[in-house]
């Protein structure tokens, strides 16, 4: 083989790899492009580091918050404006990456073959790439086969709520739960009918407002800490070129989890589980990601929070464990 030729495939190979990681970096985003991105943000007051009991929506419980502007400790203050934002923990996927790159390398030192396998290092990186990008195609695609298996009958209305949380009979945590901080226990709220409806047309309206990239609307469904983290989202889609569209959301199932009351506000969290046709398209309104003749399926618990007597704005979403 001629040293041009050598030279060519050399570029041939640095551009196939570059591809490929770009498309691995981009993947999870893609992934969870709807509001909130599948990610686990915002705040509870006094529950905001405190597990929402499990439902029969939610049977595995909520992820941990991995962004709040609530301190641990913090107990009072309206939602969002504790402190300054906790720093996002390090993607899960880019740490695995990493790891399983710097692995192969110090297995070829142990074995004799250089970092990355000697004169033919860059292949074997190549190789290693590529197995990974086919694996993360795979799994995608059997999910999404899983999820629309197992997809539900649809079905509409507030009457989609259950009421078996956990805690009092409404849901609500009981009396004598006390709040994140460790102060005084949080008061018990009544959920009614109407508050389910407002939740249910929350979720719709949210997811509305954000495919149109409608930050004014966001404001007045959201809580500042909230729309901020949205509004960073957004910018993200803006500066890749493409933009998400959530349609046609249904809710299929839901529960209340918890509602309590303090520092003059009420809080109510609730899990749901809900459909949609999510997809991403870039510029040229190109789809890139999704089905735009396919329902998926998400579970999410939403929290939800207002000033007595006032109306319900969200204040946190969390991903189901």
């Amino acid at each position: 083989m001629t040293t041009k030729m050598r030279s060519v495939l050399r570029r041939s190979s640095f551009s196939i790899a570059a591809v490929a990681a770009l498309t691995l970096a981009l993947a999870p985003s893609l992934a969870e492009a709807r509001a909130g991105r599948g990610g686990s943000f915002g705040s509870r007051g006094g529950m905001t580091y405190s597990a929402p009991p499990p439902t029969r929506t939610a049977p595995t419980g909520a992820q941990p918050m991995q962004r709040s502007m609530t301190q641990p400790g913090t107990t009072a203050g309206a939602p969002g404006y504790a402190g300054a934002p906790v720093a996002q923990p390090r993607s899960p996927f880019m740490s695995g990456l990493m790891g399983g790159l710097i692995g192969a390398g110090i297995g070829g030192l142990l074995l004799g073959h250089g970092f990355w396998g000697g004169g033919l290092g860059f292949g074997g990186f190549l190789g290693f790439l590529l197995q990974i990008f086919l694996l993360v195609i795979a799994v995608r695609f059997l999910i999404r086969l899983f999820t629309r298996n197992r997809q539900p009958a649809m079905a509409g209305g507030p009457s989609l709520f259950g009421r078996m949380g956990g805690g009092a009979s409404n849901g609500g945590p009981g009396p004598g739960l006390a709040m994140g901080g460790g102060s005084a226990p949080a008061a018990p709220v009544a959920i009614g009918q109407a508050d389910y409806e407002a939740f249910e047309q929350l979720l719709q309206g949210i997811q509305a407002a954000w495919s149109a990239h409608d930050l004014r609307a966001l404001q007045s469904m959201a809580t500042p800490e909230m729309v901020s983290y949205f509004g960073e989202q957004l910018s993200d889609q803006a500066s890749r070129g493409v933009r998400n569209e959530v349609t046609n959301v249904r809710l299929v199932s839901g529960d209340l989890a918890q509602a309590w009351a303090e520092q003059g506000r009420e809080y109510a969290t609730v899990a749901m589980r809900f459909s949609m046709i999510d997809v991403t398209r870039d510029g040229a309104g190109r789809v890139v990601d999704g089905n735009p003749d396919e329902h998926v399926t998400a579970t999410e618990i939403w929290t939800f929070v207002r000033s007595r007597g006032g109306q319900w704005i969200l204040s946190a979403i969390q991903q189901a464990g």
